[in-house]
């Protein structure tokens, strides 16, 4: 019998809570062969997230190889951690194992051109931090824009507010000319931004049914919880629950019929003194044939009904 379809994919990630979630969520699937996961500075520094991912991914017993990115934005000094939503050591606090594992030798963006190079349009990169390492990517070799099958990105604010400045998203806040770079690179993208998920909602009734027996559910349930009382600390409007980014982006590569997207030319502003970090979305100019497919609508519902038992989230 033929083996099913699986998508190739890279997983690029700062990970932080919604990171190492968006880790179990890809590497549980069935649907996807994850070639390897590059990191890059964001909600920590660029070891912390390196650390992280390989202590999630021994929990996950993945054999999944790690490949260590950047370290600083593209032309800027970087803003530093976010220890205020992420905790010191990027997870909340949590006590973390420790791991035998190491990120592999060759650094992130010639692990990314080897790959799309040996895969030409068959890989989707799903970026869920920082855009740096792809725009290094397309700086070294700008013939990879046409190799790569699809860029889905956990980034940006198209009709609704940021959650950094009023209005910039904290991926794209945090290198704004990587993010320009990548926007009209050509390569085909869907902009997975806090237009839908802020209606991916994970609760504290939900992390109370995460099966115990499974090797990351103890650090998995102190570190949401350390995220949910920073949003709702923030804003009475999150109380009970936090919005879970990432996995959402990763849900959207998997399967696209998720969200509804329209596509429309998208730039990202890097001097305004009041918008650097804004997704500057161009409604005037929506077509079928040039922009960035920008996700507008979500079934929440049915993302949910997925990502729970994915993540061993059991039923009520």
């Amino acid at each position: 019998m033929d083996q099913p379809y699986r998508q190739r994919i890279v997983l690029d990630v700062d990970t932080g809570i919604d990171d190492a979630w968006a880790l179990i969520y890809a590497l549980r699937s069935p649907c996807f062969e994850v070639l390897g996961i590059t990191t890059v500075f964001g909600n920590a520094d660029i070891d912390t997230t390196t650390r992280n991912t390989l202590i999630m991914t021994d929990l996950l017993q993945s054999p999944v190889p790690v490949f260590r990115g950047s370290a600083a934005p593209l032309c800027r000094s970087w803003d530093g951690p976010v220890p205020r939503y992420h905790g010191y050591n990027g997870l909340g606090d949590a006590p973390l194992p420790t791991t035998a594992r190491q990120a592999e030798s060759l650094e992130a963006v010639s692990f990314l051109h080897q790959v799309v190079r040996q895969f030409p349009h068959q890989v989707t990169l799903v970026t869920l931090a920082r855009l740096t390492n792809v725009a290094r990517l397309l700086l070294f070799d700008p013939a990879t824009v046409g190799l790569i099958r699809r860029l889905v990105i956990m980034g940006g604010a198209a009709f609704v507010p940021g959650n950094v400045t009023p209005v910039a998203e904290a991926n794209i806040w945090g290198d704004p000319e990587a993010a320009d770079l990548v926007m009209h690179s050509g390569i085909p993208i869907t902009m997975v931004g806090l237009d839908v998920t802020h209606q991916a909602r994970l609760s504290r009734e939900d992390l109370s049914r995460l099966d115990p027996a499974l090797a990351y559910a103890s650090i998995m349930r102190e570190a949401t919880e350390f995220y949910i009382h920073a949003y709702e600390t923030d804003n009475s409007a999150f109380e009970g629950w936090c919005p879970i980014h990432d996995p959402l982006a990763v849900a959207v590569a998997e399967d696209p019929t998720l969200v509804t997207t329209r596509r429309y030319p998208v730039r990202v502003e890097s001097q305004g003194r009041f918008t650097t970090g804004m997704t500057v979305v161009d409604a005037r100019n929506a077509t079928q044939s040039v922009g960035v497919d920008v996700a507008v609508s979500l079934d929440a519902e049915e993302f949910l009904r997925r990502f729970r038992p994915r993540v061993g989230i059991r039923s009520a």
